[in-house]
């Protein structure tokens, strides 16, 4: 196995930020950096100084730029979040600057985010990571151990006692079926043609996806940055920084796309990651 380090501008990657914004569930803690596992793929990821650096099989050079949206110019999108007019989301954009969005592999988004539902991040982690070393392949990466996280014709192998077994609850039901219906084609993960509208009442036709894990999906597993999934630390935001009265999360999601576009789902991520802060703190 030959390894390669990719290095690029700390200042607009940081990988404690990214990794701990919500948006991904396979990563561990590791030697001062972090082991990110993705799909049958893994590296690791730690900044030192003022550089980012991804430690990975050379094969997996170019997935790794790509899954890290090194190609972007995130200077460019905090400059404009920070010149938006709104104080919240300059000091937002100020404190997250290194949080970038991941391009994640759209299946594993899918079941992730159908476990995530109603659920604590610790907990989403144990169950996505009990259902990788049930069902996944065994690899090895720099003398780590890890299971690839299973494909859709896999988990459509397996019933709903099964997961419940794993620790699904309700979600049990779902896995199965959403699986089953990619494998025999009665439904495709391509999104070719379709605005992010449409991609998400696509996803919302799955069993057991609702408009915060499409919203989730949208923008994680297909970086549809016109997305802005609401939850409980955006709806707080929304009240108390942009003196919001509305209570449905839909039209929540539209104001704030109404104002932000395109760079939406980068604020997202700026905003929550600063709200969330601000309670740590």
């Amino acid at each position: 196995m030959s390894l390669i380090k990719i290095e690029t501008d700390g200042e607009f990657f940081n990988a404690k930020d990214t990794l701990e914004c919500g948006q991904i569930f396979r990563y561990k803690p590791i030697n001062g950096g972090f082991l990110v596992q993705s799909g049958d793929k893994c590296c690791v990821v730690e900044n030192k100084g003022s550089v980012a650096g991804i430690l990975c099989e050379a094969s997996d050079e170019d997935y790794f730029r790509n899954y890290f949206d090194l190609d972007t110019d995130y200077s460019a999108i905090v400059r404009r979040a920070e010149n938006s007019g709104y104080a919240v989301v300059r000091e937002a954009a100020r404190r997250a600057r290194g949080v970038r969005i991941l391009r994640q592999n759209t299946e594993e988004m899918l079941f992730s985010f159908i476990i995530s539902q109603n659920n604590m991040i610790p907990r989403i982690k144990t169950i996505i990571e009990r259902t990788a070393n049930a069902l996944g392949e065994k690899h090895i990466f720099n003398g780590e151990e890890y299971h690839a996280f299973p494909t859709a014709k896999t988990l459509s192998a397996k019933d709903r006692d099964f997961y419940s077994g794993l620790g699904y609850g309700y979600r049990a039901d779902y896995i199965p079926s959403v699986a089953k219906a990619i494998t025999t084609g009665e439904t495709n993960l391509s999104a070719d043609g379709l605005s992010t509208s449409e991609l998400r009442k696509k996803l919302i036709a799955l069993k057991g996806v609702g408009p915060k894990v499409a919203d989730c999906v949208a923008l994680f597993g297909y970086h549809r940055t016109d997305s802005f999934p609401v939850d409980t630390w955006i709806e707080k935001l929304y009240k108390e920084d942009f003196g919001g009265t509305l209570t449905d999360r839909k039209k929540i999601a539209d104001f704030f796309l109404s104002i932000f576009g395109e760079d939406s789902g980068y604020v997202q991520q700026y905003v929550f990651y600063y709200k969330r802060s601000l309670e740590k703190a």
